[in-house]
């Protein structure tokens, strides 16, 4: 027997071990993407025995019950993507939230300086290697630089090349994975309902595929309004592109399947699809993942990085939004105070690709919210909402009603490209309020 496996027994304990490791005061790190299920739940369920246990829990997906009212004296949670199960418990300040840096989940104080980190992994190969399945994001890092690592083996996660491996060894106990559909059902995941595909959709689609070019390099960010664009037709007619971003948003592993997404022009990593987290992919799909070479997840902290995203010449950042105002900021994160969502990598994608050779950023937004009652282009932001993306950022804002290009105009000349891209029944009214704003 290879020596890693004598190794990996002497590991394993069960779920209700493994949270006994956890005592009052302690500080626990969930790495990011899926919460471990199993010793979630057992964790869980110490509620009291437990006090003071601070967890940072970066992307909510399971609700373990920490969120509701009267869990806060045994687990003190901070968050840092605000999510279905999470989203009551941020509006009520329940949960802390970290806003975290320009490049999202680098920072991570908190998960290195941790008494024990959580996270999810495939059993190991023949020479004793983990996955961390189909995201990566800074976890391979969290582990090393945690004090103590619970690892739960999950079978179900696929293997990919670049980053997304660890060695048995630097685990320090292993629990048997439990599957969340079993134990909760389909209602504890963090994904709201999915919402019919809005008709204007397909018009957002044909508007942004006029910005992009054979052989640019794209990111496309997660939203209701980014992710549909790909299968809505986005890149029709394109070919030769190369996929530098996040993650997979629906349509992307068969583009790279039929060779439209295929790297030839990278200046990096040359043919290569290269992600931190696959996401938006049927089964069929991630089976044609697992383990081929023209996927790379890479730690988030190279990914994001300013000076990769720029090194691709021909980059096109391609990003949703909740709102504009006349000026150009662009909010993507908070609906007044209320926090809604996070930055994520958009501020380095839109500054990687404001540098790029040949680069361009696109904002994408809707005209409207609340059927139509509402302008998502507005004269100014109200008290308390955080803007996202400078004004000076700026570059394409796209609608249904056309595209409007910020890059190098005065206040006048922006306000006008916007009212131009709004709908149309809030057109005069917008009007009066540039005049007051940027005219005499």
């Amino acid at each position: 027997m290879n020596r890693w496996k004598a190794e990996f027994h002497k590991k394993v304990v069960s779920a209700a071990e493994a949270a006994q490791l956890i005592g009052p005061g302690a500080k626990v790190a969930f790495t990011s993407g899926r919460e471990a299920f199993a010793v979630g739940n057992a964790l869980a369920a110490r509620r009291d025995d437990l006090k003071d246990v601070r967890i940072l829990v970066p992307t909510p997906t399971y609700d373990f019950g920490w969120y509701d009212e009267g869990w806060q004296d045994s687990f003190d949670v901070t968050i840092r993507m605000p999510t279905h199960v999470s989203q009551k418990a941020m509006d009520a300040s329940r949960v802390d939230f970290d806003p975290g840096t320009v490049i999202p989940f680098v920072e991570l104080a908190d998960a290195a300086k941790a008494d024990i980190v959580i996270t999810e992994v495939s059993p190991p190969d023949e020479k004793g290697f983990c996955s961390f399945g189909s995201s990566l994001w800074a976890k391979k890092r969290q582990v090393q630089e945690a004090t103590l690592v619970i690892a739960e083996v999950n079978e179900n996660l696929i293997r990919t090349f670049g980053e997304n491996y660890i060695h048995v060894s630097e685990i320090d106990y292993l629990v048997e994975h439990t599957s969340a559909e079993r134990k909760m059902g389909s209602t504890s995941l963090a994904g709201k309902q999915l919402k019919k595909t809005a008709s204007y959709l397909k018009t957002m689609a044909e508007n942004v595929s006029q910005l992009i070019k054979d052989g640019d390099t794209l990111q496309v960010g997660v939203g209701r309004t980014t992710e549909p664009l790909i299968n809505l037709g986005m890149v029709s007619g394109h070919c030769d592109l190369g996929w530098h971003s996040e993650a997979t948003p629906p349509g992307v592993v068969s583009l790279v399947r039929e060779g439209i997404i295929n790297g030839k022009y990278k200046n990096i990593h040359q043919g290569k699809a290269v992600v931190t987290s696959i996401g938006g992919s049927s089964r069929e799909e991630m089976r044609w993942v697992h383990n081929n070479p023209l996927f790379w997840l890479v730690d988030v902290a190279y990914l994001e990085d300013i000076r990769i995203i720029s090194a691709h010449e021909n980059f096109v950042a391609i990003n949703n939004a909740l709102g504009i105002d006349l000026g150009g900021q662009v909010v993507a994160e908070t609906l007044g105070k209320r926090q809604i969502a996070a930055a994520g990598g958009q501020l380095p994608f839109v500054i990687g690709a404001w540098h790029s050779k040949g680069g361009r950023s696109i904002t994408v937004l809707p005209s409207t919210a609340k059927e139509g009652s509402v302008s998502r282009i507005i004269p100014s932001h109200s008290e308390g909402t955080v803007v996202t993306i400078p004004r000076n950022c700026v570059d394409y804002v796209v609608t249904e009603y056309g595209i409007a290009h910020l890059k190098g105009k005065s206040l006048r000349h922006r306000s006008e490209e916007l009212i131009g891209i709004a709908h149309p029944d809030f057109r005069p009214e917008l009007r009066k309020y540039a005049k007051k704003l940027f005219w005499p």
